[in-house]
């Protein structure tokens, strides 16, 4: 099962690095074994160069899909409340619902897509999960799509926001509309600078 959540790390020199990721987890079920988890990060990111540097983070689950769209953008200025982690030298969302420290014990970078195997050290609930509604999913698929900017079609991901579009107007509130908003505006941003547009 791949659970979409953020992952926090933190650089040589102490920066934190905020990321949407999603780990894979070893059970298809609700009550699935959180003692261990997979993260599958490009080896161009830089939750990959932190984790090399520094194998330690905090993986988190949150409803929040307007920090999600954020921060797969990389629009976080300022960043978002955050307190030292337990266990790990490491950052935890003070607004998460729940929050995992780990400690990386095992890294295989022989695919494009490194394969960090992470042991769970410290755990916590700050509070409820919401839950996802239509407009929730839409932002999230939305985010998602805005990381693929680089080599999918800009037209059929612009075709694809149109449906979801539909989905966050009918049952989104403030927090997923401006999240929309957000990534429909960051597309069509890269839109106006490709080259490969074809002209009016």
């Amino acid at each position: 099962m791949i659970l979409e959540g953020i992952v926090t790390t933190i650089s040589a020199e102490g920066v934190v690095n905020i990321a949407p990721m999603g780990p894979h987890i070893d059970s298809d079920s609700a009550s699935a074994d959180w003692t261990h988890f997979t993260l599958r990060p490009f080896r161009t990111s830089q939750t990959f160069a932190n984790l090399i540097e520094h194998g330690e983070g905090v993986l988190h689950v949150t409803d929040d899909v307007l920090l999600l769209a954020k921060s797969a953008l990389g629009m976080l200025d300022p960043l978002p409340p955050l307190r030292p982690a337990r266990k790990v030298r490491g950052w935890v969302l003070a607004d998460a619902c729940r929050f995992y420290e780990f400690c990386i014990v095992s890294c295989d970078q022989q695919s494009e897509r490194a394969r960090f195997e992470a042991a769970v050290v410290h755990s916590g609930r700050l509070r409820d999960f919401f839950g996802f509604n239509r407009a929730k999913h839409a932002v999230l698929e939305a985010a998602i799509l805005a990381t693929r900017t680089a080599f999918l079609p800009l037209d059929e991901i612009e075709l694809e926001y149109r449906r979801l579009a539909v989905l966050v107007e009918k049952t989104g509130g403030e927090q997923e509309n401006a999240a929309f908003d957000l990534l429909r505006r960051h597309l069509q941003e890269i839109k106006e600078r490709s080259p490969h547009q074809p002209e009016a």
